[in-house]
């Protein structure tokens, strides 16, 4: 066990792709986690498949490392808007954040969003300006920025006056001053064990901590993780578990209430070494612990000794859910095909399971025979779930993405809005512009850098947002950045204009030809190739015009006693295009369902027959 005193706490936060995970990579490397002739692999706290392919942190992970004769748990948090509620609960079991900023972007929304939560828990953030050595860095101005958002977001004087320190993640090294010799990663852990304190606990009292993550295992159920903030606790031993809920009111004086109480006990007891999790007989305060025992535990239950006699802690707040779509069991002509349909009863259970360690989730059974709702803080949250799903080998379907509005105190609509932020190329500014005003977006800043980019923000409804990146992509070569993040609940903005194009709907079931696709092509966009297998009621692409058009993709050439041996030459088709599940989620309109399976996303209506999405339509 180590003394608090040698305990430090902290947090990584970041704007996506600023360098955190890469950090953490040189920390091991220089704390020696992995031994010598060990083979690791890059970016290895994300641990995830899709991690490794999005780049991206979907949640946090815990991590202990020893310098001298300290204990230094870290936690690297997502930086993306999506996974915001997983940044927040983390912070409450940490005494200081790494504060990290691309030294050629410098703070970016998601920076202001997690910077804003650190400060007003009055922690006091180390700022690190990363990728210094790259082309085109700027830490000095990257620094300014970071400077001008603290005063903006109301930090108070100590926590102005944090130190700073230079550097490359990627190749592991970290300085003071920019003119110091660039070495090793020692700055860092002067710079922790000097500036952070250690946590604010008591060794004495009894035993009292609240659960900020929850992990799920097969074997033992549920897991709470949380900061040990007084006392200790031994493997088996008995403890209280409070589980506490805000009062309902409109009031803006929030006051909570205790649910339930009960005795539990401490069937395991795990710390953090390295990356793992390694089973412990007694932990102290001071520590963040992983807790099992009790059947069901929530985020923000206080765990404690009968002998305490503090109150529980108040709850946390979850952010509410901006984003909702339907999950549905696959029922179309070739459910089972590439992977395994799931059955209503299946698809429930694996969502329930899902929500155990995923409280920014909510799943409602609204008594659809084919499905439930299924809420959460994004579309890329909701996407990664989907994927998850059919990696495991499910086949689901799953409507388009629709934001999840309010009313107020006057009965009138409220919707999530957004704070969007746009580098582009001075080029594409005009296009950028009018395509985002279409989608009822304000240009409320802009300006121009030195390398020829606009930056750019708006404000703009959530679900102007849906369908828009794929769009922007094309608008800006691939060169345009976007990124956003949740800022509140504003007063309805009236119609946003969707897709202007639609769909060429298959009537037939078979193998398409290249001989018909030949003719459709010339009508809109494909998104499949000769030989693929299509059904009736299936997209198969994109018409040039508004409107669908129905269409026989497997229409095969009649044949006759006089034929060209070189007439088949002349057909010439375009790359279809390939719609991933994001894409396809972003395209597809309120009638249509994305087809998610291990080995093909297909779109199709949500009702098959034409004859029966005529007498709907008509019906409405």
């Amino acid at each position: 066990m180590q003394a608090s005193e040698k305990i430090r706490n902290l947090a990584i936060i970041a704007h996506i792709d600023h360098g955190k995970t890469t950090l953490i990579d040189s920390i091991f490397k220089a704390t020696q986690v992995f031994r010598e002739n060990a083979k690791v692999e890059e970016r290895v706290m994300d641990s995830g498949e899709i991690e490794r392919e999005r780049g991206i942190t979907i949640t946090s992970k815990h991590c202990t490392v020893n310098w001298k004769d300290y204990l230094i748990n870290i936690v690297d948090t997502p930086g993306h808007a999506d996974f915001s509620g997983e940044v927040e609960r983390v912070l409450s079991m940490v005494d200081s954040v790494l504060l990290l900023v691309d030294a050629n972007e410098g703070p970016m929304p998601q920076t202001r969003y997690v910077l804003s939560r650190a400060l007003n828990l009055g922690l006091k953030p180390i700022v690190i300006v990363n990728k210094v050595d790259r082309p085109r860095a700027t830490p000095d101005e990257a620094l300014d920025k970071t400077i001008d958002l603290f005063i903006e977001l109301g930090a108070d004087e100590s926590q102005l006056e944090f130190p700073v320190l230079y550097g490359s993640g990627l190749d592991g090294w970290l300085v003071k001053e920019l003119g110091d010799a660039r070495r090793d990663m020692e700055p860092l852990f002067e710079t922790i064990v000097e500036y952070v304190q250690p946590p604010e606990v008591d060794e004495n009292a009894p035993f009292r901590m609240q659960v900020s993550t929850l992990a799920w295992n097969d074997y033992v159920g549920q897991i709470g993780c949380g900061k040990i903030i007084s006392g200790k606790i031994s493997k088996g031993e008995p403890f209280v578990q409070t589980r506490t809920a805000w009062e309902d009111s409109s009031e803006k004086t929030k006051e909570w209430k205790i649910l339930t109480k009960s005795q539990e006990k401490s069937v395991h007891l795990w710390v953090t070494k390295g990356l793992d999790k390694v089973e412990t007989e007694q932990a102290c305060a001071g520590d963040i612990i992983w807790i099992a025992g009790p059947k069901s535990i929530d985020i923000g239950d206080t765990f404690s000794s009968s002998l305490s006699q503090e109150p529980p802690f108040p709850p946390i707040e979850i952010e509410e859910p901006t984003v909702s779509m339907f999950f549905l069991v696959n029922n179309g002509p070739f459910a089972g095909k590439n992977g395994t349909p799931l059955t209503l009863r299946q698809l429930k259970a694996r969502l329930e399971r899902e929500t155990h360690t995923n409280v920014a989730l909510k799943v409602e059974d609204l008594g659809r025979p084919d499905g439930v709702k299924v809420s959460g803080r994004g579309e890329l949250q909701l996407a990664i779930l989907i994927e998850e799903m059919i990696r495991e080998g499910s086949e689901l379907c799953v409507s388009r993405p629709e934001v999840i509005t309010k009313k107020d105190d006057s009965g009138k609509t409220l919707e999530p809005m957004e704070q969007l932020v746009i580098e582009v190329p001075e080029a594409y500014q005009g296009t950028v512009i009018e395509k985002l005003a279409q989608r009822k977006a304000d240009l409320v800043d802009m300006s121009v850098m030195d390398t020829g980019v606009v930056k750019m923000k708006f404000d703009i409804p959530t679900r102007g947002l849906i369908g828009y990146r794929g769009e922007f992509l094309t608008d800006t070569r691939g060169l345009g950045i976007m990124a956003s993040r949740f800022v509140g609940y504003g007063p309805w903005k009236g119609e946003v204009s969707s897709r202007n194009r639609g769909s060429m709907v298959s009537m037939d079931t078979g193998p398409a030809t290249g001989y018909q696709l030949d003719n459709l092509q010339e009508r809109g966009t494909l998104f499949i190739s000769p030989g693929i297998e299509v059904y009736n009621g299936q997209i198969v692409g994109e018409n040039s015009r508004p409107g669908d058009i129905p269409c026989n993709p497997t229409k095969k050439k009649q044949t006759s006693n006089h034929r060209s041996a070189t007439k088949d030459m002349g057909i010439k088709l375009d790359v279809p295009r390939k719609m991933s599940l994001d894409k396809a989620l972003e395209w597809i309109a309120d009638d249509e369902l994305v087809e998610a399976t291990p080995k093909e996303i297909r779109i199709r209506k949500a009702i098959l027959d034409m004859n029966e999405r005529k007498k709907a339509t008509k019906r409405d």
